[in-house]
């Protein structure tokens, strides 16, 4: 099979330290070179891939505030729809903008939905909504479920980057984007009432500098609260097979949240609040806890020595591998091309 895998320009693909939907789109890239199939990634120029690497975009435009992201998102869509007629099929990584080129070209499109950044953005996947659409949690796919699902693939890991660790440090842990929608500032006071250190990792984005300042950082004293920055995937598998629990208290219906598995891969549980995807991931009280709001969480940390850590390896391994990912892709990507062979 042709495929042409069409990643995002913000961070290199895979990242560096933060980026999970170029990591998503580094793990099936190379899960379906492996299966012997020709892929083309189109992605930033630094990246690193087996695949046949297209790039327009020198940099990712996260790292060099020079690159125009605007001009070079609209470049990188462009060249792979000019090359669409090499492909047997596109898959879109990369948002709601290669969806406005989908009429321009014969060979299918199939869009995987990370999320709607914004509720107008639905307006637009909903103008496109008899293309192909792939959710990655059943959850995700309430904001418009009129579109033409055609699958729902979760996110896949690969195991081998993160070691199984069944005698933690006793630290919580909050790993992930600096904001407001991930409940940083709940993780703090979740730590400091269940008297427990609070490791906290990840990138502060600009439109959260303010949040960050005012909501995270008075309260890190390095020492019952540390703030370690981002973390490249040698520092993030460590931060999470040693820690007790990971935080995951979120205020926003999350599509899926990479870190759950991630986290319970090293057997590390995850308390999280139940909101968008979070039941579809943990299995509550077995592989973490699912709670209703902070005052809930801080009652669960005291519980958390009860989860066997070797139930949270074992729920990624039978459910959220690379290799379960791209058979999935796979079985969905033949299922298309067989769909559009009968028009």
């Amino acid at each position: 099979m042709k495929i042409a895998e069409l990643a995002p320009i913000a961070w290199r693909t895979p990242p560096r330290e933060y980026g999970p939907w170029e990591q998503v789109a580094s793990y099936l890239t190379e899960g379906l070179v492996e299966r012997g199939h020709e892929v083309t990634l189109f992605a930033t120029a630094d990246s690193i891939t087996k695949a046949k690497l297209v790039a327009v975009c020198p940099r990712p435009y996260e790292e060099d505030k020079s690159i125009n992201a605007r001009l070079y998102e609209f470049w990188h869509d462009s060249t792979c729809f000019e090359m669409a007629d090499q492909f047997d099929i596109i898959h879109n990584d990369f948002d709601f903008s290669p969806l406005t080129y989908s009429k321009f070209v014969k060979t299918p499109l199939v869009t995987t939905v990370h999320g709607f950044a914004l509720p107008d953005f639905i307006k637009l996947y909903r103008k496109y909504k008899d293309n192909y659409f792939i959710s990655i949690s059943y959850a995700s796919r309430k904001a418009a479920p009129d579109l033409n699902w055609v699958g729902n693939v979760y996110h896949g890991i690969d195991l081998k980057n993160f070691s199984f660790n069944p005698q933690p440090k006793d630290y919580l842990l909050f790993l992930g984007r600096i904001s407001k929608d991930k409940g940083t500032h709940l993780a703090i006071e979740v730590a400091k009432k269940a008297k427990k250190q609070l490791i906290i990792s990840g990138i502060v984005p600009e439109p959260e500098k303010k949040y960050f300042e005012t909501m995270v950082k008075p309260y890190i004293d390095d020492k019952n609260i540390k703030f370690v920055g981002p973390a490249d995937p040698v520092k993030r598998n460590e931060l999470f097979r040693n820690a007790l629990a990971t935080l995951h208290l979120i205020t926003f219906d999350e599509p899926f949240g990479l870190t759950l598995i991630e986290s319970m891969a090293t057997g590390t549980p995850v308390i999280a609040i139940n909101r968008g995807s979070i039941p579809e991931i943990i299995e509550d009280g077995k592989t973490g806890f699912v709670v209703r709001d902070e005052k809930e969480a801080v009652i669960k940390v005291k519980d958390i020595n009860k989860i066997n850590r070797l139930d949270c390896r074992k729920r990624v391994e039978e459910n959220f591998t690379v290799d379960i990912m791209v058979d999935n892709y796979l079985k969905i990507f033949e299922k298309i091309i067989d769909l559009e062979a009968k028009k």
